[in-house]
């Protein structure tokens, strides 16, 4: 990053200092505090430079670890702690209940506390957890350590969401996004390998499993550290970038209207969270694309069962994650050059998700190859999620506000994979009809969903174009009481006023 002909003018103690916003067309003025708006606004206030543009690690482990319950299962977890299918369905349930349960609190934290370091602090305790796995004998032992796997999940992707936010553009961030969510595929295909290697380990020295844990676990705690000392908390606290650099970091997000971080929890942004309609779409469509998730912890006993050795089962899994970065990587290009058609992309991706519900319900049980081929194809309508979770915090504005939806959205998330184990009952099997009937009905609700969101965005873009065009609303000009202006990006403002139409900014929500 570069700044061509500019002029640093900002003061780093302005916590006093009152903001007036002055109409660019009206008499009137409106007074805000500083300690209500956003933390950048005080850092940039004044600069007037033109900016030139020029955690990948964690979501790979975090995606790992939480795919172990999956991976062990053909390493012996099972047979060893005496599951039964339904205990081993709780045990991917109640992950996923904690996950629910600690999304709120967790997301609190993320505004209240330094997010760098509070995530640090859930991996390290992560790492932890996981290591102990390889001391459970029983369902009890087990239970207990997913339930603070899913405790400390909570934080994970609220928390990158928001980091992501602070320091990319609204078109970078949908890459950036697609990029770390590329560490799923990467880590299936570690997995695959790391549990064909332990496979071979003599059981009478230690349990594959164990070892497999312990593997995983300390690959976090590693991560967790690094995590600690080399991820800043915001722009501002980047050790890596000069003051100015730090300066053009936040500048780059002007005109987002997304801003960076408020410690300042505010009711009225919940309040408003809760009544807006894209907030709910976007959190239903997290729980209807995340019951398919569920197959997280069966693939590998589905494929075993096909009739394929566990070391096979385990190198297939690979598969999987091949297909799952080639599918993202794919829809992050095309979202790339289309930057407008993030429904359009996920929904064409849904696609191939259909055919391979139906042929998963359709083909005969000696279709082996097909049977998992059509497994195979499921994993293609991965970028829908993707899509989304970028698609939602760009179309949010308002710290409070951010912070809560992306909450709603991973509470749908958690909805979707905490009831959807429980349908892969063992009287089902080995053709399990009635678990992939309900797969395919979301496959088909989701790209209906997506669309939807999109008409919806769209007619609201065309009423807030018109507002301007007419005259009723207009922009603003924001400046301290020295007479510095300070973009509205910065003031912690939401996307949606009901009251006043001239505070209608985020004029970029439709996708």
């Amino acid at each position: 990053m570069s700044a061509t002909n500019s002029k640093v003018e900002s003061e780093k103690n302005l916590s006093s200092v009152e903001v007036t916003a002055v109409p660019q067309s009206s008499d009137n003025a409106h007074h805000v505090a500083l300690e209500d708006v956003d933390e950048a606004a005080a850092f940039v206030a004044g600069f007037k430079g033109e900016i030139t543009k020029e955690m990948m690690v964690l979501y790979f482990v975090q995606f790992t670890d939480k795919t172990t319950l999956g991976s062990s299962a053909i390493l012996g977890i099972k047979t060893d702690n005496h599951l039964t299918q339904g205990q081993y369905n709780w045990l991917g349930t109640i992950f996923y209940l904690a996950y629910l349960v600690f999304e709120w609190p967790q997301s609190v934290a993320l505004q209240k506390f330094p997010p760098g370091k509070w995530m640090a602090c859930n991996i390290l305790v992560w790492a932890v957890v996981l290591c102990c796995h390889a001391a459970c004998s029983s369902f009890a032992g087990l239970f207990v350590c997913r339930m603070f796997l899913g405790i400390c999940e909570g934080s994970i992707t609220a928390g990158f969401l928001i980091l992501t936010s602070m320091f990319y553009t609204h078109a970078e961030g949908t890459q950036r996004v697609g990029y770390w969510f590329l560490m799923n595929g990467t880590a299936q295909i570690f997995n695959g390998f790391v549990s064909f290697g332990v496979y071979h380990i003599n059981p009478e020295i230690i349990h594959p499993w164990k070892i497999y844990m312990i593997i995983t676990g300390g690959i976090t705690l590693v991560v967790g550290i690094c995590f600690w000392f080399f991820i800043p908390d915001n722009p501002m606290k980047a050790r890596f970038l000069t003051h100015e650099e730090k300066i053009i970091a936040i500048e780059r997000l002007r005109g987002e209207s997304t801003g960076i971080e408020n410690k300042t929890w505010k009711k009225d942004q919940f309040i408003e969270a809760l009544l807006d309609w894209k907030s709910w779409a976007f959190a239903i469509y997290a729980g209807s694309n995340n019951v398919a998730n569920s197959l997280t912890n069966m693939t590998q006993l589905i494929i075993n069962s096909f009739g394929f050795t566990v070391g096979q089962t385990a190198l297939l899994g690979c598969v999987s994650g091949v297909i799952e970065i080639l599918t993202i990587y794919s829809s992050v290009l095309v979202v790339k050059k289309f930057p407008n058609a993030r429904a359009y992309v996920g929904a064409c991706y849904s696609i191939p998700n259909i055919v391979s519900g139906a042929l998963l319900i359709g083909l005969p049980w000696s279709a082996k190859a097909g049977l998992l081929v059509a497994m195979y194809l499921g994993g293609v309508g991965t970028p829908g999620f993707v899509l989304s979770l970028s698609w939602c915090a760009a179309s949010t504005a308002g710290h409070t506000k951010k912070t809560t939806t992306n909450a709603m959205l991973l509470i749908g998330y958690c909805l979707g994979n905490l009831l959807s184990p429980q349908m892969w009952e063992a009287k089902y099997a080995p053709r399990y009809y009635i678990p992939w009937g309900i797969i395919l009905g979301t496959y088909v609700i989701n790209p209906i969903i997506l669309l939807g969101i999109r008409y919806f965005l769209n007619k609201e873009n065309k009423r807030r174009d018109k507002l301007f065009e007419t005259g009723q609303a207009e922009n603003e000009k924001f400046v301290d009481e020295q007479g510095r202006e300070i973009d509205s990006t910065f003031l912690d403002i939401t996307d949606v006023s009901i009251n006043d139409p001239t505070y209608t900014l985020l004029c970029s929500t439709c996708d």
